[in-house]
This record gives structure tokens, C-alpha cells and sequence, in this order.
């Protein structure tokens, strides 16, 4: 009498859970690096649009410019509110504010980025080039 065998030994199924669990622990660094970079985008993204409001401010009134810490996503001073988990705090320079700087930091990672105008220094290990956003790396 034959016997009708059908389905696949334990041996089969160890080795194809031990092959998925080795493919997980591939992708899952490169995924949490992906949303690393995710975040630090957001803050650049934000402190570009901070740039527009700094400049829309300043061409209002005489040149100066504003300081003030915004938290999302209810503080929207200047026209300008920053994406959720994120905090900027723009700082006009003292004296005839002719220039500003800005940082950003998010709930969401260790990393900060800056933003500045004139001669104002960036974050330490950063280039710092005028108008541009930068982050630590």
C-alpha cells in the first residue's frame, strides 16, 4: 500500500524561517537608515521655508529680522510653523540685526541641522556655507 504524502518535513520549514530571519536582519538597518534620512530632510525642509519667512519679515520691516523658537504644529508666528516633531529656533543677530541663524532639532532623531546668513557660525564639524541648510553627520 502507498502512502499519499503531501506538505513539506520540519527540516524544510526551519530552513526557510532561518533564511527569512536572515534576510530581516538585513533589511531592518538599511530601513531605520532610510527613516534617518527621512527625518533630516524634514529639517531641512524647514528651515529653507524659515529662510522665505525670515526674508518676507525683513523686507517688511527695515531690514531686521526675527527671533523665535517655533514647536509644531500650532506655533505658526511669521508665517512659518515647522513640520510635526520638529523645533526650530531662529535667533536674529544682536545689534543691527543684519543677519540670522537657525536650529533645528527633531523628536525623532539625535541629529541637528542649522541655517544661517552673514557671518553667523554653524553647528561644530559642519561646513557652513551662507544660506544653505546644514546637518551634523
Amino acid at each position: 500500500m502507498k502512502r499519499n504524502v503531501k506538505g513539506f518535513t520540519l527540516i524544510e520549514l526551519l530552513i526557510v524561517v532561518v533564511i527569512i530571519g536572515i534576510l530581516a536582519a538585513i533589511a531592518i538597518p538599511k530601513f531605520a537608515a532610510t527613516k534617518e534620512r527621512a527625518y533630516v530632510a524634514s529639517m531641512k525642509t524647514d528651515l529653507k521655508n524659515l529662510a522665505t519667512a525670515e526674508e518676507g519679515y525683513a523686507s517688511a520691516n527695515n531690514g531686521a529680522y526675527f527671533t523665535h523658537t517655533f514647536t509644531a504644529p500650532s506655533d505658526t508666528a511669521n508665517g512659518f510653523s515647522p513640520s510635526v516633531g520638529n523645533t526650530i529656533t531662529a535667533t536674529a543677530d544682536a545689534g543691527p540685526p543684519t543677519a540670522w541663524h537657525a536650529l533645528a532639532v527633531s523628536t525623532q532623531t539625535t541629529k541637528q541641522c542649522g541655517m544661517h546668513t552673514g557671518a553667523t557660525p554653524g553647528l561644530a564639524g559642519t561646513d557652513t556655507t551662507s544660506g544653505a541648510p546644514y546637518c551634523q553627520p
